[in-house]
């Protein structure tokens, strides 16, 4: 079975409005050694990890809230922070054209103009939280 993917369309009044990313969840190994650093950070910054939400992976600090991140130190997150956008957001420069794009293993990486909006880089992080946990999904029913 392939890796769970969704195309996100930017619907806000803003520059990227229309535009569309493809989101695409990492490989099990890479999401396992990502939220196992995530862990290790925000218990260095002191913020109390639940015993049995270590094994659920993305899902539990998805679980924990985004929130609890703010706990940790930027150096600690940045590196987080760029992976997700490097190993899971894509631009699809032709919407008409989906399986052609750039970034997340497609031809060559984001560049800094494709996604001009704080907002959209926001939303974009809730996808991938989404599309690995389904915890924003289902926190919206």
């Amino acid at each position: 079975m392939a890796r769970k993917t969704k195309i996100v369309q930017i619907s806000d009044e803003n520059r990227d409005k229309g535009k569309c990313f493809l989101i695409r969840e990492m490989p099990a190994t890479q999401a396992e050694k990502w939220a196992a650093r995530a862990f290790l950070a925000l218990a260095k910054s002191g913020v109390e990890i639940p015993d049995d939400i270590a094994n659920a992976g993305l899902a539990g600090i998805a679980a924990m809230g985004i929130r609890a991140l703010g706990g940790m130190t930027f150096a600690d997150a940045e590196p987080l922070l760029d992976e997700m956008f490097n190993s899971c957001v894509a631009v699809i420069p032709d919407p008409a054209k989906p399986e052609i794009f750039r970034g997340a293993g497609g031809i060559g990486a984001l560049i800094e103009d494709d996604i001009e909006e704080v907002a959209t880089r926001l939303k974009l992080r809730k996808e991938v939280f989404s599309l690995h946990t389904g915890f924003f999904q289902n926190a919206a029913h």
